[in-house]
């Protein structure tokens, strides 16, 4: 389905998408100053997923309670890209223990792209310009990472099995996924989340240690802010302006992120780090502008246009 056509400028819905594109940046600088303070990834994530769940389930049973159910075809499609996502969001995290925030939040811009690819697998069409896209963001991949390969390996490694995590994740909930209340399919790709994060914990076993203030405070806002109110409010947004229309702030999302972790981590990037930051932003914004045209459903109640961790 197209996007709804709006005559004029519909300041609901962009102030949706915008607070929904500010609540995600910051989830990677808070994830960081977590970390810093000595709290395990996963613990982070299992805490936060849950809490969300608890919210989300809790505020859709109260306002629809007729949408919780999903059919069989739904609840198999979260299967695939709830865990996908899930386990992206747990390399992201991971990353951030290995990388600065900044250079995590420049490769995450890559989705765009590598969803480029992933539609062009299911017959959409590779143009010459997709190969400048891709040009573009390699280029600017080898600039960020150094030219002396000064940037943790591993940790690169880990951004960009997010990136893939997180693309396929978001082809899957177009194709598979769209028929369906955007609410109900948010809240069980979160719960998957919560499941994932929760496996890897019983698995990897982290040394358990009680949370200070500054701790709960810190998941409080990741589960709240960066995943309850950032997910209902791209629900909103993608409602009333369509998915092609809010995937154009997924590049400010990004560079917001740069900003907190500049002001707030002392994040610091050298010219060829930042001309590389710079090149994949280019390639993001003219792969969501070919996202928005390309043979992928876009309906007015998709809650998971964008993928973010």
């Amino acid at each position: 389905m197209p996007a709804p056509s709006h005559s004029t400028l519909d300041l609901a819905g962009w102030s949706s998408a915008l607070a929904s594109t500010l609540s995600f940046s910051i989830a990677a600088p808070i994830g960081t100053v977590l970390i810093n303070l000595g709290l395990d990834p996963t613990t982070i994530l299992v805490l936060r997923f849950w809490l969300a769940t608890a919210l989300l389930f809790g505020t859709l049973g109260l306002t629809a309670p007729g949408r919780l159910r999903l059919p069989r075809s739904g609840l198999l499609a979260v299967l695939a890209a709830g865990p996908a996502i899930g386990l992206g969001v747990l390399l992201y995290f991971w990353g951030l223990t290995r990388l600065h925030t900044s250079i995590a939040a420049m490769l995450i811009a890559l989705e765009p792209l590598v969803t480029l690819l992933l539609l062009a697998l299911r017959g959409e069409r590779f143009t010459y310009r997709n190969t400048l896209r891709v040009a573009l963001g390699l280029l600017g991949v080898y600039l960020l990472v150094g030219l002396q390969g000064s940037v943790d390996g591993l940790g690169v490694l880990m951004l960009l099995g997010t990136v893939l995590l997180s693309s396929f994740h978001t082809v899957a909930l177009q194709w598979f996924l769209t028929e369906h209340d955007g609410r109900a399919v948010m809240a069980y790709v979160v719960l998957s989340m919560a499941l994932t994060s929760s496996v890897f914990w019983l698995f990897l076993r982290p040394a358990w240690q009680p949370l200070s203030w500054q701790a709960w405070l810190g998941v409080g806002v990741l589960a709240f802010v960066c995943t309850y109110i950032a997910r209902l409010t791209l629900f909103a947004g993608v409602k009333r302006l369509g998915g092609g229309q809010v995937a154009l702030l997924a590049p400010v999302e990004t560079f917001l992120t740069i900003i907190w972790s500049v002001l707030f981590l002392g994040d610091r990037l050298t010219l060829a780090q930042a001309a590389g930051g710079v090149l994949i932003l280019l390639s993001a914004v003219l792969a969501v502008r070919r996202l928005g045209r390309a043979k992928v459903p876009q309906p007015d109640e998709t809650a998971e246009v964008i993928a973010s961790p």
